[in-house]
């Protein structure tokens, strides 16, 4: 991981981007880690370029130039972390969550399936924790999740003063 930078997305890397999202994505289901995608895998690409790019800040990982971690924040929500399948294990995932960290140092919230352990593992090393549980009605797959909160570095989430 010598050679792993870290670094905005250009708008050309847009679909091997979206191939990591789609790789981890297809990968944790068959780990049963994550629910099925209920958009078909032919779809990503143009949900991609339309709805995440331009939106959102798409940072990648990047390692001998090849794209391995995709991290996609918005104001104040991680939206996305993933790590091509080969890949996760080697630390890319933890350092796409500092960059989060040190990009939003405000702090910030995500949502993550309950059934994703490894993530939620990562997420309460770095001392986040649950503020709100859902029983699937709030997302497409129907699935309960978490809303964790990192409350940040001296500025808690949305602003308040956590230093007073």
């Amino acid at each position: 991981m010598s050679d792993l930078v870290l670094r905005p997305m250009d708008e050309a890397e847009a679909v091997p981007a979206v191939q990591i999202h789609l790789a981890a994505r297809a990968e944790a289901t068959r780990r049963e880690t994550m629910p099925p995608s209920v958009h078909p895998p032919e779809d990503g690409p143009r949900w991609f370029s339309t709805e995440v790019v331009g939106h959102r800040d798409i940072w990648v990982a990047d390692d001998g130039g090849v794209l391995v971690g995709l991290l996609v924040l918005d104001v104040a929500f991680l939206d996305q972390l993933y790590v091509l399948p080969e890949r996760q294990g080697e630390g890319i995932g933890t350092a796409l969550l500092e960059l989060a960290m040190a990009l939003r140092p405000g702090g910030f919230e995500l949502w993550v399936f309950e059934v994703n352990t490894p993530a939620i593992r990562l997420y309460e090393r770095f001392g986040m924790t649950v503020v709100e549980r859902g029983d699937g009605s709030g997302n497409e797959e129907g699935s309960p999740d978490l809303r964790y909160a990192w409350p940040g570095s001296g500025v808690g989430a949305l602003g308040e003063d956590r230093l007073a």
